[in-house]
């Protein structure tokens, strides 16, 4: 048997590898970073005590939304504290967007709606907060989950605003760069 020669050619390069994941603890500590952990604890009090006791009717809505929320927060403070949000088709190159829009149409919009079904039914409860009532009394549980969501909403407020801020002052940067200024103002 006759040897063949090795190739001449080097073989065709293989598929980029992707960078080693690590997390950005620059992001943990900035204003964002710390209001996103904020939602996610608070979050997870409102829909952790209404989903512990009993709840009926539009605490049902109020539940989904907190949980729908909490999950689509938990991806993007995972996104962004790993730097992979350039992964997410479309809404990578959109991110300070992507949050704005997150934060403010769905986490004021559903929190707050959250927050005014569970204070609703902590009214109806009110009646079982007098001394000697000896029933199983919803109204501390329901007016827990209706302050957590409050906090909640407001935070999210905070950070909408947050981006917002970001984005202008991105646009403003941007602006006197191609102003022919050179100089990108604080």
């Amino acid at each position: 048997m006759a040897r063949t020669a090795p190739p001449t050619v080097p073989p065709p390069p293989g598929p980029p590898a992707r960078g080693s994941l690590s997390l950005h603890r620059a992001y943990l500590r900035s204003p964002l970073g710390l209001l996103r952990l904020g939602q996610l604890a608070l979050g997870a009090a409102f829909w952790v005590t209404v989903a512990a006791h009993k709840y009926e009717g539009a605490a049902h809505f109020a539940l989904f939304a907190a949980v729908l929320i909490w999950l689509l927060t938990l991806a993007l403070f995972g996104l962004s504290l790993l730097g992979r949000w350039e992964l997410v088709p479309w809404l990578g190159s959109r991110w300070l967007l992507t949050n704005l829009v997150h934060d403010l149409a769905l986490g004021v919009g559903l929190y707050t709606a959250a927050t005014g079904i569970m204070g609703h039914k902590a009214k109806q409860r009110s009646f079982c907060n007098l001394p000697g009532y000896s029933q199983h009394c919803l109204y501390s549980a329901y007016l827990s989950a209706s302050i957590c969501g409050g906090i909640t909403a407001c935070l999210y407020l905070f950070s909408g605003l947050y981006c917002l801020l970001e984005i202008e002052q991105g646009s403003k940067a941007s602006i006197a760069v191609e102003g022919g200024e050179g100089q990108v103002e604080p």
